[in-house]
């Protein structure tokens, strides 16, 4: 992989699976980790990984609630899939036939720069690592 393509965000990046998210919300092998204004949910899944699904699938998740307008909720998405197209390489490899599902969820009813959503981002990836 170039070093131009170390930084990109595909469609297969993006969890859409409705199986996948069921899967990684509704079973007990999910973990979470908290960096105020961010919850990162995730899962490591070793079953049904093809080579169609790429190995590290995220979803971003702006509640109603946080933000009724749609504007805003789709800044904070953009801020959020920003920061992790910056610095997915965080991540670790976990081997063949393994994937990482990760689902980041706003907490906040407040916008945030972009600096913060990327420390915090940063600062989610580094602990969610050490627990893998």
């Amino acid at each position: 992989m170039s070093a131009a393509a170390a930084f990109t965000l595909k469609k297969e990046e993006r969890m859409a699976s409705k199986r996948l998210i069921d899967k990684l919300f509704g079973g007990g092998d999910s973990h979470s980790v908290v960096s105020f204004p961010m919850r990162l949910v995730y899962m490591s899944d070793d079953q049904g990984v093809s080579d169609s699904i790429a190995k590290k699938q995220i979803l971003i998740s702006v509640p109603k609630r946080c933000f009724k307008r749609a504007v805003k909720r789709n800044r904070v998405k953009r801020q959020i899939r920003e920061a992790y197209r910056k610095n997915k390489n965080l991540l670790p490899d976990l081997g063949e036939g393994r994937c990482l599902l990760m689902a980041f969820i706003w907490l906040d009813d407040q916008l945030h720069s972009s600096e913060t959503v990327e420390k915090r981002v940063v600062k989610l990836l580094q602990r969610m690592s050490e627990r893998l």
